[in-house]
């Protein structure tokens, strides 16, 4: 017989109702677990870890979801009667679990309250991160994308606090894409990038191919909507390699179709119709991914009618695009197809059906909440009802100034969520303290002394956080300073060594020649003796040349020398930066590229500028984010480093010796400086610098030359 621990039997007070009530639903609980035609046990996973009604919830898949919510709720009771238990908490956590997966609201907020308020005591940071993932995802099943990045930010910070492990930093990895996800719908680009480039550095770490994958899938979603086709087809390419490496033929076709539409949205319509078609030869595509399928399908539909196609074939390809579309239930592309067909009808001069198929589209993304859809269709419709052309001129330009407006309150609402999140947690743990004085207050007057005594502590601890936070700061201007007189001596240095080297090769190694030609003048003598004398000298003298000659040259290439590993001391003078100052760094670069092969002028400024700019952000810009960007062509090496500070009015005030070190820089090796900033909006600076490598003998030498 079912036991139930919440319930007060015998007590005179409930009303027979009341009674009656727990009756039928502890009949119906022992009807439930006695049925066996019902539950198919073997089914069921075994963890004795779990009681057996919890397991039969989140296993069984013959029973109705009402009958597993009412298995849940008695193997929560269960779980009830045996907190003392060590595995009581995770079992806990994972009923809140499976009561969100069954969608019951109500019970998931019980216990994830349950889950947390145990956590906290227990000082579980775990398992704290776990029911705020849980939480986040609850939101985001519910649209509610900024109360989810507002849980997965927490979590994250739950994460943080457990001992770094494999588990530790896979779980901080999982919500920063997670935070990506959110920032990238809302068109913050910056924090999106930032973060999903944080989490694939743990992924590498990990070796998780899988996720890596999904990751840089992700940067070229994020590139797509910045319109950096180049750099998204990069990132795709990327991710081909980890679903290889993975084996996963969904990912593999969705992979093909994003990198031909990003083709597509080059407008290189041909190239992007071989792909698609390549991606549509596939015989089990229809029947294993029928979305891809439908997606594809229309593409290239739609890259023969921008190609010059406008027969009949191409609405036959529309139509079954839609029939996919409509047995999958996916209104997104249903709107899609119909806008396609739209411009197909106007294309063939039919306006009437073709306004018809515009809005029933401009209905679908309504719906489907599409903002970019319902744009692209009302600038249709405005060319092609002219009747109602103004009204939806309108519409537009209303729908247009609204998108920017959310996207800009959405950017603002992610970056004031960052500061809360922090401070709620801090709130959190002030008030578990002051909870434990005020119990300890009750217990006696003796403990006044000890509270006195933690105030005391947290003033003395809180003098030397702040004495430490000073000498840290005065050692990082040490650092600073050791760093800039390093590299006048490196300069020196060089310019010694090639002042050596031109007095050698100019002034010693001159007189030597002019010795060498005398004495050559000198052999005209007939006498043997002399001329075996002379040609001894001369002979020797050849030798002091060769010497010199050789002295000469190994000086010339030690003044011009390249430095060694140029890319892995940007990473980590970047760490450093970023360990030291709190802020989130992020460092992209080609790969492909042999960056060791530049001259070394242009690398050591391009380190100098890299490291002045990130000092600026860390006194000045008050940021979260940082972002430095390589990008490196046959012509020019251009630097961006932005984040997403304060910024500042670039047209007033005085230049600050930093900047002034920057232009510096930057004009001695002739390239050239942009700085874009705002109040409130960020800094970026943007510096192109020429290319020029140096070849083996270390001397500058020109792309053409390479090529050559």
């Amino acid at each position: 017989m079912l036991s139930c621990s919440k319930t007060t039997w015998g007590l005179p007070y409930f009303s027979t109702k009341k009674i009656l009530k727990k009756l039928l639903f502890l009949i119906g609980s022992i009807l439930a677990l006695n049925c066996d035609q019902k539950v198919d046990y073997e089914m069921v996973t075994e963890d004795s870890r779990l009681p057996k009604a919890v397991q039969i919830a989140r296993d069984s898949t013959q029973l109705s979801t009402e009958e597993r919510k009412q298995f849940l709720i008695q193997g929560l009771d269960e779980l009830n009667r045996s907190k003392t238990d060590s595995t009581y908490l995770d079992n806990l956590s994972r009923v809140s679990l499976i009561s969100l997966r069954l969608k019951d609201s109500v019970l998931f907020k019980k216990t994830n309250a349950m889950v947390h308020a145990a956590a906290l005591k227990a000082e579980n940071y775990k398992v704290l991160g776990e029911s705020q993932w849980d939480i986040a995802a609850y939101h985001r099943n519910k649209g509610a994308l900024d109360s989810a990045y507002f849980y997965y930010r927490r979590a994250l910070k739950y994460f943080e606090g457990m001992p770094v492990d494999d588990v530790s930093q896979s779980l901080k990895a999982r919500m920063l894409y997670s935070m990506g996800q959110m920032q990238e719908d809302f068109k913050d680009f910056l924090g999106a990038e930032s973060n999903i480039t944080r989490a694939i550095r743990i992924y590498d770490d990990l070796n998780d191919y899988r996720r890596l994958h999904s990751s840089y899938n992700m940067l070229g979603v994020i590139s797509n909507g910045k319109k950096q086709y180049d750099k998204a087809l990069e990132y795709y390419n990327t991710a081909r390699v980890y679903i290889d490496k993975v084996d996963n033929q969904k990912s593999r076709w969705l992979n093909q179709n994003n990198i031909a539409h990003i083709v597509l949205r080059k407008k290189d319509y041909s190239e992007a119709l071989e792909l698609y078609e390549r991606l549509l030869n596939d015989p089990e595509l229809i029947s294993e991914y029928p979305r891809v399928y439908g997606k594809a399908l229309i593409s290239s539909t739609y890259a023969k009618f921008k190609m010059g196609e406008q027969g009949e074939i191409l609405n036959q390809g529309y139509q079954e695009a839609l029939k996919v579309y409509k047995e999958i239930d996916d209104l997104d592309d249903i709107a899609r197809a119909h806008h396609f067909i739209a411009e197909l009808l106007t294309a063939q001069n039919r306006p009437a059906e073709a306004v018809a198929e515009a809005k029933i589209a401009l209905e679908l993304a309504k719906e489907t909440h599409k903002n970019e859809r319902q744009l692209e269709v009302l600038r249709l419709l405005t060319e092609l009802d002219a009747k109602n052309a103004v009204a939806y001129s309108n519409d537009y330009y209303a729908l247009s100034e609204q998108i920017k407006e959310e996207e800009r309150t959405k950017r603002d609402k992610f970056a004031r969520i960052r500061l809360e999140t922090d401070q709620v947690i801090e709130q959190n743990t002030v008030l578990t303290r002051q909870k434990q004085i005020w119990i300890g207050v009750v217990v006696g007057l003796t403990l006044l002394g000890i509270a006195i005594f933690m105030i005391i502590s947290q003033r003395i601890r809180n003098n030397k956080l702040k004495f430490e936070q000073s000498q840290q700061e005065s050692n990082q201007e040490i650092y600073n300073l050791m760093l800039g007189q390093q590299g006048k001596f490196e300069e020196g240095k060089k310019l010694e060594q090639k002042r050596i080297s031109e007095e050698l090769h100019d002034g010693i190694l001159g007189e030597m020649l002019g010795i060498r030609l005398v004495l050559g003048g000198l052999n005209e003598r007939t006498d043997e003796q002399s001329q075996g004398q002379r040609a001894e000298l001369i002979e020797k003298l050849r030798g002091v040349e060769e010497e010199i000659r050789t002295i000469s040259h190994e000086l010339s290439h030690a003044s011009y020398q390249k430095i060694h590993n140029f890319i892995v001391s940007v990473e980590d003078m970047i760490r450093n930066i970023e360990a030291s100052s709190g802020i989130a760094c992020s460092f992209t670069y080609d790969d492909h590229l042999d960056w060791d092969d530049l001259q070394g002028d242009i690398k050591i400024n391009a380190y100098r500028i890299v490291q002045e700019s990130l000092q600026n952000c860390v006194k000045h810009a008050q940021c979260e984010n940082a972002l430095v960007d390589f990008d490196c062509d046959k012509q020019k090496l251009t630097l961006t480093i932005s984040d997403d500070g304060v910024g500042f009015d670039t047209g007033k005030g005085k230049k600050g010796i930093g900047l002034r070190n920057i232009v510096s820089r930057v004009k001695k090796i002739n390239g050239t400086l942009q700085i874009e900033s705002k109040k409130n909006k960020g800094t970026t600076v943007t510096v192109s610098l020429p290319v020029v490598y140096q070849n083996i003998d270390g001397e500058s030498t020109g792309q053409e030359l390479m090529e050559a």
